[in-house]
């Protein structure tokens, strides 16, 4: 079909008339479809799948007809929201919507937007441990230079006994720190709010930037945070800092955090989360050496994937 969409899976023509909520899945992956035909079963709600990314321009086309979407990876402005008539709900795979999703436009419209926490905490933290250990070993570096016929061993960082400060101790920050003690690192935290009978030492956000090797982003994107890491606080980092984000790349300012890699006065960046998604071909960061990118798949272990899922498929049931 056209769009693009999987209907025999799930009986798109006889079934979408009939049961409500219309759900329809607009923008799974390969990845994504594996693991979705282990958790939709015969006895929930039928969804329709259709395979991303989508454009955001055929957004309101591709959602023609269904109040629920679930969404993975789709931007929905104001404008394509008030283009999408017959939506009311929107959930989202993970917990960072307001990246992908106008949350206030969504409000104003009345329509619902659904997130899922917690079903990946250790599998996000796992992945920023991942690139805490390619950051200080300069491995993306020197995969690519070995692959390419080259050879060039880099003098990396040494964690045992170096500072980690966690930025946000919620689930995923809670168990960053967890994993980075059994390594050998030492362990600060910042919260925006108090956490009683937190595990490591709470300092403010200007100490743990003073006292941290290495800076690892655990914070929600909202309109508290956005920027949160701006040039005043990037500028009290210690000298050489690696900074880890599997947050959100609106909590960093990215032109001063561009500025300052290419300086060196930020030692290496190494993160999962971009402004735009997929990296267009002028995101800076690409033309840095001191930047480990991945493409946001923190969360992405069957584990976590099939928690998530299941929950998307129970919200969009509820409707």
């Amino acid at each position: 079909m056209a769009d693009g969409l999987r209907s025999a899976d799930y009986r798109r023509d006889s079934l979408r008339r009939t049961i409500l909520p219309k759900t329809l899945f607009i923008d799974s992956t390969p990845d994504i479809d594996r693991v979705w035909k282990q958790v939709h079963g015969a006895t929930d709600i039928p969804i329709v799948v259709g395979m991303g990314p989508v454009p955001e321009e055929e957004v309101p086309g591709r959602v023609e007809g269904y109040d629920t979407v679930i969404n993975d990876a789709t931007y929905f402005s104001e404008s394509t929201l008030r283009r999408c008539t017959g939506l009311k709900h929107i959930v989202f795979l993970g917990t960072g919507a307001a990246s992908f999703v106008d949350l206030a436009a969504a409000e104003r419209l009345g329509i619902k937007v659904s997130t899922i926490g917690g079903y990946g905490d250790t599998t996000v933290a796992e992945h920023a441990m991942g690139l805490v250990f390619a950051a200080a070993r300069h491995i993306a570096t020197m995969h690519v230079i070995v692959r390419g016929g080259g050879w060039r061993p880099m003098q990396g960082m040494e964690l045992k006994g170096k500072t980690l400060g966690v930025v946000g101790l919620g689930g995923i920050g809670r168990e960053m720190a967890r994993i980075a003690q059994g390594v050998g690192l030492k362990v600060i935290a910042y919260n925006r709010s108090p956490v009683p009978g937190a595990s490591v030492p709470m300092v403010t956000i200007d100490e743990l930037l003073a006292q941290s090797d290495i800076v690892s982003l655990h914070l929600a994107l909202n309109d508290a945070t956005r920027g949160f890491l701006d040039r005043a606080k990037l500028e009290k980092t210690r000298p050489g800092v690696l900074i880890v984000n599997t947050a959100r790349a609106g909590i960093v300012d990215e032109p001063t955090l561009v500025d300052l890699l290419r300086l060196g006065r930020i030692g290496h960046y190494a993160t999962d989360v971009f402004g735009k998604e997929p990296t267009p071909p002028d995101e800076p960061l690409l033309e840095l050496d001191n930047a480990t990118l991945t493409a946001h798949a923190g969360y992405n272990t069957p584990e976590a994937a099939m928690t998530m899922y299941r929950r998307a498929i129970d919200l969009a049931a509820k409707g």
